[in-house]
């Protein structure tokens, strides 16, 4: 990152290395942050956020000298994206004994700086995406780039209910991908409750076939949103079972999930049943809302990017992970994508 003074620049790190004044390591530190706070910063490229799709998309543009600047985030979300907050991850390719989540985050971002990425624990909170260089705003710091990466992910939409916080049993029997958790150990012939109506939760209900002894589909109305064809693999699962007119309203256990509460609003009744495994399956939020509609996006908010590319509506701003996939939303194809904009950046700026 350079330092940016009207129309020159000069690289902070060597500035200070190349002066003879004999400044301690301690006041150096603080004038270059001094510096840092009060001037603009300008960057090749900047890569807003971090998970399997910023870390890669930094590995790759850092081993191609473009010395990208990843915003890793602080208030906005936990840095390293939803593997953050997951157990063991089991299906990435290159660990055939599992893998830690958070621990598969922390080699990525290990790997990225090695070659070169700056990882700053900064949220952006607004972009101006109609100037030259790119202007991102910080809080009351301001950055410019050549080219930006977005990948700010998605986040799961989660019922407000008593036990499933971060907390309580969030990961510890509840969670909202059944493709990511739904193998674990703690599932494994239990009965299993996925809150949906939609395709994504039958989806997830045939998935926990494969482990649980029973899925039940719990869902607020009497009819489903799912397609025709998806309702029919349901019901003709012997493993599935449905709970019309009902929702959780409490989970509750010890170290992990034992049962829920389920209400139903027809007989305005409460039932508590067994249960090892909450999968919710409403829906998720992809993180655009401090893009203040720049680029283009889908009617769920999800940025559209150009087929098999990473391009977005703005020429030199690309977007890669779950932020522009509404379909798998899974690690290993997140991390693809991130490579897939880092090639796409470096054929931008050579160009």
């Amino acid at each position: 990152m350079n330092v940016v003074c009207g129309k020159s620049r000069v690289g902070y790190s060597s500035f200070f290395c190349k002066s003879r004044e004999p400044f301690s390591c301690v006041f150096k530190a603080l004038l270059s942050k001094f510096i840092l706070g009060v001037l603009m910063t300008h960057a090749k490229l900047v890569i807003i956020g971090s998970g399997p799709a910023g870390y890669t998309a930094a590995i790759y543009a850092s081993r191609a000298l473009l010395t990208p600047v990843l915003f890793e985030g602080f208030f906005s979300g936990i840095a390293g994206g939803q593997l953050m907050t997951t157990t063991e991850v089991e299906n990435f390719p290159g660990f055939p004994e599992g893998v830690l989540g958070h621990q598969l985050m922390d080699l990525m971002k290990t790997q990225a700086q090695r070659f070169g990425t700056q990882v700053l624990s900064k949220d952006i909170t607004a972009v101006d995406f109609s100037v030259r260089p790119f202007v991102l705003k910080s809080g009351e710091e301001t950055f410019t780039c050549d080219a930006c990466i977005i990948a700010t992910g998605a986040s799961a939409k989660r019922l407000s209910i008593p036990g499933a916080g971060d907390n309580e049993f969030w990961q510890k029997g509840v969670t909202a991908c059944a493709v990511c958790d739904g193998a674990s150990p703690i599932f494994r012939d239990k009965d299993l409750f996925v809150v949906g109506g939609g395709d994504s939760a039958l989806e997830e209900a045939m998935f926990l076939t494969r482990y649980g002894k029973r899925v039940f589909v719990v869902h607020r109305r009497d009819t489903l949103r799912a397609s025709k064809v998806m309702v029919n693999k349901a019901q003709a699962n012997e493993k599935i079972f449905f709970l019309w007119n009902s929702e959780i309203v409490k989970i509750s256990g010890d170290t992990l999930v034992r049962s829920i509460d389920i209400y139903n609003n027809v007989d305005k009744t409460t039932t508590t049943m067994e249960a090892a495994g909450v999968f919710f399956a409403i829906g998720h939020q992809p993180n655009t809302a401090f893009l203040g509609g720049q680029v283009a996006l889908d009617e769920n908010g999800y940025i559209i990017t150009e087929k098999g590319s990473s391009r977005t509506s703005v020429p030199g701003v690309f977007a890669a992970g779950d932020v522009q996939d509404k379909y798998y939303r899974q690690a290993i194809t997140s991390a693809g994508s991130g490579c897939m904009a880092a090639l796409d950046v470096e054929r931008f700026l050579e160009n």
